[in-house]
């Protein structure tokens, strides 16, 4: 049910007029092969769908909006920072081929966006003004910095599939339904669609319900563990009290006495092992500090263990939802109480799910910069949220803010990206006065705390260095890329 290129200029004729001059103001992608955007003309928003499934690549108007993930994909990121509020110039099709041109005007200036509707090798590309490739939704490595050229058409074959669409045969426009061929592909797709987004969110949700729930049980066992440590304890209370009744018989240098316990009707005598480093009151004392240990988990530990159990509970009785099939996306209300209970025994979670007090930002490439405010912010940042394969970057030799931008694993910071951060490193330290200075930048994995030293200090291996000046226009661009509206 592949379009061919005559149907595919056929709906590109009934969207340049219904678009022009039109405003992007939202963007999502709601599958991974699929791009929507909201559209902003005088008295209407209209939604544009591309999609690059195989055997249904498409793109055309929809009336109805996709459910839209909680963590949007890096491309989808990446529009949102440099395109999002940008005005459409023009919706062409390039003759003779399944290929729509989209030209924009962003606050950067002239972009582009190419839909290369291709079936199997359908891609969606971003080009810079000077028609370069940022980015490819599809991650085509191949074809980023490189100047945009159409690939060589392939040679026709004709199909009955390629004639199935309501786009040929369509019908007039109406004062009900003025866009007649996005109305056809929509109703031949939207089940389809709607059943695809279905399917994505619950594995999304199912990984998602499984890693935490991984991550709960590991720290449930960790807590038994201290719990059945400071057991050992209980008894500590009566070694303490029968030692302090015979301080006398004590005398340093001791490995251990034998006393009689009156705490037994039967009078046993009982031997107490002792520290032979210490005198007798430190002995009674360590036993009793122990003893308090014990008292300290039975009324910390044992709540936490029960919340997390709860949570447990939560967890396997919603991926019993999805193992049946019944699973629906959770409320508002249920969501906000499972992150509550899973931020009490996380110290790390899902940084899609994390709202860290950490100042936030998207660079030019659409990676999230996490900075952090103070000394206390930056150790919760580089060992709490950051990920081992994270960029981390931090004003050589001078006090200032960890940086951490947030990268896909097996992925290379872009070169914007990374004088973006290291613009904001520099920004928050001691040396935004002189507006001017090194940037060291390494893997979070190469970042160790500094033992023995305040929160935040670290000791850093296989960094690089970038020399930086404060830009007042790439500065500026930061701050309109201010994902948590302060400064």
């Amino acid at each position: 049910m592949a379009l061919s290129a005559t149907e595919i200029g056929s709906i590109v004729h009934e969207l340049a007029p219904a678009l022009a001059d039109g405003w992007i103001q939202k963007i999502s992608q709601p599958l991974p092969d699929c791009l929507l955007l909201e559209v902003r003309v005088p008295g209407h928003t209209r939604r544009l769908l591309c999609s690059l499934r195989d055997g249904t690549a498409r793109i055309h108007l929809v009336r109805e909006s996709l459910p839209n993930p909680p963590t949007p994909p890096s491309f989808c990121q990446l529009l949102r920072a440099r395109i999002q509020g940008a005005r459409i110039d023009g919706i062409t099709h390039i003759p003779g081929d399944r290929i729509v041109r989209m030209d924009l005007t962003s606050r950067d200036g002239p972009v582009t966006l190419i839909a290369e509707l291709f079936g199997r090798n359908a891609d969606l590309l971003f080009l810079d003004g000077e028609t370069r490739v940022l980015a490819t939704l599809r991650h085509n490595r191949d074809r980023v910095g490189q100047v945009y050229q159409a690939p060589a058409p392939a040679p026709f074959r004709s199909s009955s599939s390629e004639t199935a669409t309501p786009a040929s045969e369509p019908q007039p426009p109406t004062e009900a339904d003025p866009f007649p061929l996005s109305s056809g592909l929509e109703i031949l797709y939207r089940e389809r669609e709607a059943e695809l987004s279905h399917v994505a969110q619950v594995r999304q949700r199912e990984s998602a319900l499984r890693k935490t729930l991984k991550k709960l049980l590991r720290r449930m066992e960790g807590l038994r563990r201290d719990l059945e440590q400071a057991g050992r304890y209980e008894p500590y209370a009566r070694y303490g009290e029968l030692l302090k009744a015979n301080l006398g018989l004590l005398k340093k240098g001791m490995t251990a006495v034998s006393v009689v316990d009156y705490y037994d009707e039967r009078l046993p005598e009982l031997t107490i092992p002792l520290d032979a480093t210490k005198g007798p009151q430190a002995n009674m004392d360590a036993y009793f500090a122990k003893y308090r240990k014990f008292v300290s988990a039975q009324r910390e530990i044992a709540p936490r263990i029960a919340a997390i159990e709860t949570e447990v509970q939560q967890l396997q009785a919603e991926l019993e939802t999805i193992k049946h099939g019944s699973w629906q996306a959770p409320s508002g209300e249920h969501r906000a109480t499972t992150g509550t209970l899973s931020r009490q025994v996380r110290k790390r979670g899902a940084d899609e799910e994390r709202r860290g007090p950490f100042r936030r930002f998207i660079s030019s490439d659409g990676h999230p910069i996490f900075v952090g405010r103070n000394a206390r912010e930056n150790d919760e940042l580089t060992f709490g949220l950051a990920k081992s394969e994270d960029l981390w970057l931090h004003a050589r030799g001078t006090p200032g803010s960890h940086v951490v931008v947030r990268l896909e694993k097996g992925t290379d910071p872009p070169p914007e990206t990374i004088r973006d951060a290291a613009t904001l490193a520099l920004l928050y330290s001691d040396l935004k006065k002189s507006g001017k200075g090194d940037v060291i930048y390494t893997r979070r994995k190469w970042v160790k705390k500094s033992k023995g030293q305040a929160p935040g200090a670290v000791t850093v291996t296989q960094e690089k260095t970038i020399y930086i000046t404060l830009d007042k226009t790439r500065l500026a661009a930061l701050k309109a890329r201010n994902t948590e509206g302060r400064p």
